[in-house]
């Protein structure tokens, strides 16, 4: 496939991919218990609240756009969901016992393509899956990020950018995928060495974008003056304090030698982990 392909399918959608591809059946119907998750399904979080909508819906007029499916390359006798894995669980939901489908013939990546232009266009991925995606065209099908973004019909910075997310902590990226996190929020947090503290007290702070970026630059000023004013064996020490016991540590010491040791802990573990280190050693 190349890119002027790409291109030139984007204006039609979802609907251009299916007519590249050999169509067995217009439209037919399967079993529930005949159709099976596609392997290549970008989005992994489905919200409830939306799929008893989706449900009630499907109560009342039943469904009417049809599932798109391939032969399970796994089981013979069974379909892979290529677009569509949404409608399948809320019919499940709804009680029905079949579904109408359309049968398609297609390889894996035109599988992960189907369902990443399904969920892009819909806006249903949360930026995690979304980026998910991506590196999964570039790191199994050989694309490159102008490709996928001239394929999803997306500027090469927006698949850059979303990329990027994926460096985060795996504890921060849990924060976005539930949605407690913005992308906004995300591509601030991008670079930090403590990106995971400062996502905490951004959901805790309940900030906006705006405050986010304010508070991360009085952070880096802060702490640019700490390192520059800071005696290098206090620095040597506060590293090896913090190596020996896993904590953040601290240490604010006067021209008399007179000063305080903070400890910084994030739940009742940690405090619980620095009383029993106290208790032992005193």
């Amino acid at each position: 496939m190349d890119t002027t392909k790409i291109k030139k399918g984007l204006g039609r959608g979802l609907s251009s991919l299916i007519g590249e591809t050999k169509t067995q059946i217009n439209v037919n119907k399967l079993s529930i218990s005949d159709l099976v998750s596609n392997k290549f399904q970008p989005r992994k979080i489905f919200e409830e609240e939306s799929l008893q909508d989706l449900t009630n819906s499907i109560k009342e007029r039943g469904i009417i756009q049809p599932i798109i499916v391939r032969k399970s390359s796994d089981d013979n006798l069974k379909f892979e969901i290529i677009a569509g894995e949404r409608r399948w669980l809320a019919a499940q939901k709804a009680g029905l016992h079949e579904v109408p489908v359309v049968i398609t013939d297609v390889d894996d990546l035109k599988s992960l393509e189907f369902a990443l232009v399904e969920n892009v266009q819909r806006n249903d991925l949360n930026a995690i899956e979304e980026a998910r995606g991506y590196q999964r065209l570039i790191e199994e099908f050989s694309y490159d990020q102008e490709k996928v973004g001239l394929f999803i019909g997306k500027s090469r910075s927006h698949i850059a950018n979303f990329l990027r997310l994926l460096s985060l902590p795996e504890s921060v990226l849990k924060l976005i995928e539930s949605k407690k996190l913005s992308p906004g929020h995300a591509k601030i947090l991008v670079g930090l060495v403590n990106a995971e503290s400062v996502a905490y007290k951004i959901v805790e702070k309940n900030l906006s974008v705006r405050q986010a970026e304010n508070f991360v630059k009085i952070f880096k000023t802060k702490k640019h003056f700490l390192k520059s004013s800071k005696d290098i064996n206090l620095q040597a020490l506060e590293i090896e304090i913090r190596e020996k016991i896993g904590l953040n540590v601290l240490i604010k010491n006067k021209k008399n030698n007179s000063g305080s040791l903070l400890l910084e802990y994030k739940d009742l573990n940690q405090l619980n982990k620095i009383i029993e280190i106290i208790k032992s050693n005193y």
